[in-house]
């Protein structure tokens, strides 16, 4: 058995992550030679389904963005097939979880395109990223803080060499900002809880996940980040967030060249981002480029090789 694992053919798993701003698809090819699994990237599809914007404000998705759902997860399910994909996990997020139709939707999917959805919680969704993130730091000294910003929710993970301390999910998210949906009591009870964190982690920097905090750190000129460790000084940030802020939708798009889903989007999370950093006084953001998709699709593996 050992040595026909060792033999083990290139295998496809596929992830699916529908988010409160958009979509992904994402499949890789793992192949072991040897003791070496290497994995690699067929293909990863995004689109901004958004969610969000019904969600958080009428609680509910809207007839029409159920129907794009629904077509995009038939596209999703051939793109598979077509990949030959052994095995896969779709996983819904914050703003499956406030639909008040969300359930419905699901079942639907399923009856539908025989494609199986799970809504995970903040928490799972947390754990998920944070496994896979911990296993390509080279440096697990100190204290970290890893932060994934979506656009229903901000989950939280606080790393103390290597271990992790504690979890949180708020719902905070770049969508819910933008809809006036997020209270004031989230806010507070966030703040309070980074503020115990500086107390009792100091000198604990952040390690960024989502599709925006990668977005800024490319925006960033080469002298302005350390390419060397994909890490953005607070300051840089800072700097570059306001010239962001102070422009409009459009201005953003043409002068940064940002695709309409992102440029409304990248000025809250950078709020994020800085109100975090700013309390726990982070020195730097360390921004890996690996998300939720990438956590679902090591748990496949895991879940298909459990002597690995």
């Amino acid at each position: 058995m050992a040595n026909d694992e060792k033999k083990m053919k290139s295998v496809a798993y596929a992830a699916i992550d529908i988010g409160s701003n958009a979509a992904r698809l994402l499949v890789k090819s793992i192949k072991r030679d040897g003791d070496e699994i290497k994995f690699s990237k067929e293909i990863l599809l995004r689109v901004p389904l958004r969610l969000g914007f019904d969600v958080f404000k009428l609680g509910r998705i809207s007839e029409k963005r159920e129907k794009n759902m629904m077509r995009l997860m038939k596209v999703y399910n051939h793109l598979m097939k077509i990949y030959d994909v052994a095995d896969y996990r779709a996983c819904a997020t914050s703003a499956m979880r406030d639909a008040a139709n969300g359930l419905d939707i699901i079942k639907n999917i399923k009856k539908t395109v025989g494609l199986d959805i799970e809504i995970i919680s903040g928490q799972e969704e947390a754990k998920m990223v944070y496994n896979n993130h911990i296993e390509c730091m080279e440096d697990r000294n100190g204290n970290y803080m890893y932060v994934d910003v979506g656009g229903g929710s901000t989950e939280i993970n606080l790393l103390s060499q290597g271990q992790l301390v504690c979890s949180h999910s708020y719902n905070i998210g770049t969508v819910r900002i933008l809809n006036e949906a997020v209270t004031d009591a989230e806010w507070q009870h966030l703040r309070a809880d980074m503020a115990q964190i500086a107390t009792d982690y100091p000198g604990t920097n952040i390690i960024g996940s989502g599709g925006n905090i990668n977005k800024l750190y490319r925006l960033l000129g080469s002298d302005e980040k350390d390419t060397e460790q994909k890490r953005m000084p607070i300051d840089s940030l800072r700097k570059l967030h306001g010239s962001l802020k102070s422009l409009t939708v459009e201005e953003r798009m043409s002068q940064f060249n940002l695709k309409p889903d992102r440029a409304d989007v990248i000025v809250p999370a950078g709020d994020i981002f800085l109100t975090i950093a700013e309390i726990i006084k982070a020195q730097y953001i360390y921004v890996p480029v690996i998300g939720l998709a990438d956590g679902i699709i090591d748990g496949l593996y895991a879940r298909n090789h459990p002597s690995l």
